[in-house]
């Protein structure tokens, strides 16, 4: 099901999660307050705490794909078909994305048609600090393309990344090789080999 969003930004947000109902509230407290008003999924590994009470209670808006066992990264895959949206944003249970973050990625994915995803600036904790990772993916030896926006990688966060959503499903979303941990390199590899920009953009 569909959720009508009038005047909604063209991102989605899937968020996969598991048994984190606690820091999964945090998280959609921030998401739905976004002035962007984007669609938000969460899909659901199989949770056997109060999860999907605590979504159907305090967060009716939100969607909610009730998956019937844990599918690890790949439950994003399922929240990513069962959006509709033209670009998709992922946030783990225990983050959020910046208010006008959203927008921004979706100008960037308008004005360059090849571009795939966008590995955003990540910053961790209660003071907001940079992630180290984030001067990695700057220095990454790929540089710039001419048709690309920031600097082209092979390596995010997924949980601080946006995808367009046809470029994501044409390379197969997050592999099943791998149940979490290195599917975001692997997914780089899959966008790249099919000709799709995969880039750092802090901004």
């Amino acid at each position: 099901m569909t959720i009508p969003y009038p005047d909604a930004t063209p991102v989605g947000i899937v968020i996969a999660t598991r048994n984190r109902c606690a820091t999964l509230a945090e998280a959609l407290n921030h998401l739905v307050a976004l002035p962007e008003r984007p669609r938000i999924l969460v899909a659901d590994n199989a949770s056997t705490d109060d999860t999907r009470v605590m979504l159907a209670r305090d967060f009716p808006q939100v969607q909610v794909l009730a998956l019937p066992f844990n599918h690890g990264a790949l439950a994003r895959n399922h929240g990513a078909r069962a959006l509709d949206t033209p670009y998709v944003a992922f946030s783990d249970d225990d983050s959020w994305w910046a208010p006008g973050a959203l927008t921004r990625a979706a100008r960037l994915f308008e004005e360059h048609p090849r571009l795939g995803l966008i590995a955003a600036r990540t910053l961790v904790g209660p003071a907001a600090d940079p992630d180290p990772l984030n001067e990695v993916l700057a220095a990454s030896p790929l540089g710039q393309a001419a048709d690309l926006p920031g600097t082209q990688v092979l390596g995010f966060l997924a949980c601080a990344s946006v995808v367009r959503r046809s470029a994501y499903l044409d390379a197969g979303g997050f592999h099943r090789l791998l149940f979490f941990g290195g599917e975001e390199t692997l997914l780089a590899y899959d966008m790249a080999a099919r000709g799709w920009g995969v880039t750092h953009c802090p901004d």
